[in-house]
């Protein structure tokens, strides 16, 4: 496969030591070593730029974060050593370009006696978390923060998706073509909340996509795209004769992300996909879409662009693979009895299949075949050999952990979320497209009570691994108060019915 685009930050974090004037900065200055040593031992330290100026004043701050922006730190870990002084170590937050976290230093063994080497952070936290309320200032704060340097080190590593995520964001264009098909209303997208959250948006017709595409007619990279497409599909390549439309529409959008990303670092699609893209380009753009998800550019179907803002985030979080999926169809009453009843802990109503045409990446499912989309076959060429309908990448989805996932504004732009953990069971579909059984304990009460309640569209990110915990943390940071989860029996949804049979 061509080569993976560098489509989400690297994050170089510092980390800050403050000390407040009544302690002694000994304590901060040597805790902090222990916590950089700590981390160094176990995730390397290669981005990690340890602050050379203790944090007392309000002039040391300015100091401190000179020194953290000539190091290229695009994320900031503020250290309390000690007590720390609540106004430098907030404003140095504040002040920073980036991500802010707080964390704070458990005492150490103590033996006969704590006295000057006790730090009071514990104290410190508190007043240093109601500071930053006091000037609305944004920061990552761990679930319990204070510890030992080996477990500030953990802490920090949690950080580092959450700051990939912010940083991602920041810096990240989606570029969309064409209006949503009519009747996907339900992938309507306010496009206020998209600069809240400090992402750029480019609205495109289909016509300029058309026209680009044409641009890129005998293009002289189509050859060697080909042949590339050709190794990558292998025995799975069904349909060759369509290879080169694909190389050219892939050419197509891989230009169009690099000349119109302007300012912009990184960069995703949300484009449409029907119907009239097969009658006017030729093929489906399912493949493409797919392969490009896999080079670290997320596409999404039908102009879903909140879709699509799921799938980066998701990408930022996890470091991987992401794709976009219908939460589709129940799994039929003999695949349940046949496959999964006995072997896997769920009911039938955990269950569901979560489908998309084909626009999935061959490295995420087996066996995948270049094929046609037979629900367009029907419609558009009926009782003919496949011809415009065809570029759908098939085949059941592999088996394990997932995170589906969604960040959407509502029609009076609001943000809200979910993320629900499951898997991707090891059970054949006996269907067609992108493809997989999902398993999600409570399905049934998440469906009834967060997605249809909560209006949420069928679309979903899914992020391969489970990823809730990040993902919560990094709704959190962005401001978002209503984060659903797939919650356990017996603890009700707002609004469930607590009589029901």
């Amino acid at each position: 496969m061509s080569k993976r685009f560098s489509n989400t930050p690297n994050i170089k974090l510092g980390i800050a030591a403050v000390s407040r004037d009544c302690f002694p900065m000994s304590l901060s200055e040597n805790r902090l070593k222990a916590v950089v040593r700590a981390y160094g031992e176990k995730y390397g330290a290669e981005d990690f730029f340890e602050c050379p100026t203790v944090i007392e004043n309000e002039r040391d701050m300015r100091k401190a974060l000179g020194e953290l922006n000539a190091a290229g730190c695009n994320a900031l870990v503020v250290y309390l050593g000690n007590f720390g002084p609540e106004t430098p170590e907030t404003l140095l937050a504040k002040y920073f370009d980036g991500p802010a976290m707080f964390v704070a230093a458990a005492e150490d063994d103590c033996g006969s006696e704590l006295g000057d080497n006790r730090g009071d952070a514990y104290c410190g936290m508190l007043n240093a978390s109601y500071n930053l309320k006091l000037r609305g200032i944004k920061a990552y704060i761990p679930e319990y923060p204070v510890g030992t340097a080996p477990e500030v080190a953990d802490m920090i590593h949690d950080f580092l998706p959450v700051a990939r995520a912010v940083v991602g964001l920041k810096n990240l264009k989606i570029i969309s073509f064409g209006p949503r098909p009519q009747d996907f209303l339900a992938c309507n997208a306010p496009i206020a909340r998209l600069y809240d959250l400090g992402v750029e948006i480019e609205e495109n017709s289909e016509l300029d996509l058309f026209a680009a595409f044409n641009e890129h007619k005998d293009d002289p990279r189509i050859p060697a795209l080909v042949e590339e497409m050709t190794a990558e599909l292998g025995g799975g390549n069904k349909m060759p004769g369509i290879l080169p439309k694909l190389a050219q529409y892939e050419l197509t959008l891989t230009d169009w992300a690099e000349e119109h990303k302007g300012e912009r670092s990184f960069v995703a699609f949300a484009n449409k996909c029907w119907p009239s893209f097969q009658t006017q380009f030729g093929f489906v753009p399912c493949y493409v879409n797919g392969r490009l998800g896999a080079r670290g550019i997320p596409v999404s179907c039908e102009v879903d662009i909140y879709g699509v803002l799921s799938e980066y985030i998701g990408e930022c979080v996890s470091d991987e693979i992401v794709t976009l999926l219908d939460i589709n169809n129940t799994v039929p009453g003999d695949i349940y009895r046949d496959d999964i009843a006995g072997r896997f802990d769920y009911t039938q109503r955990d269950t569901f299949m979560g489908f998309h045409c084909g626009n999935g990446s061959c490295s995420i499912m087996n066996s995948p075949v270049m094929k046609y989309q037979k629900i367009m076959h029907r419609g558009l060429e009926p009782d003919k050999e496949p011809d415009i309908t065809r570029g759908t990448l098939e085949g059941d989805i592999k088996a394990g952990e997932i995170t589906f996932f969604r960040l959407q504004s509502t029609a009076d732009a609001e943000l809200r979320a979910y993320a629900a953990e499951g898997e991707v069971l090891p059970v054949a579909t006996r269907s067609f497209g992108t493809i997989g059984i999902f398993a999600i304990k409570e399905m049934a009460r998440f469906y009834r009570y967060v997605l249809i309640e909560k209006g949420y569209p069928h679309h979903g990110s899914v992020v391969f691994g489970h990823h809730g915990r990040a993902l919560f943390d990094v709704l959190n940071y962005l401001g978002v108060t209503d984060r659903e989860f797939n919650r356990p029996a017996g603890i009700r949804y707002y609004g469930e019915n607590p009589y029901k049979a």
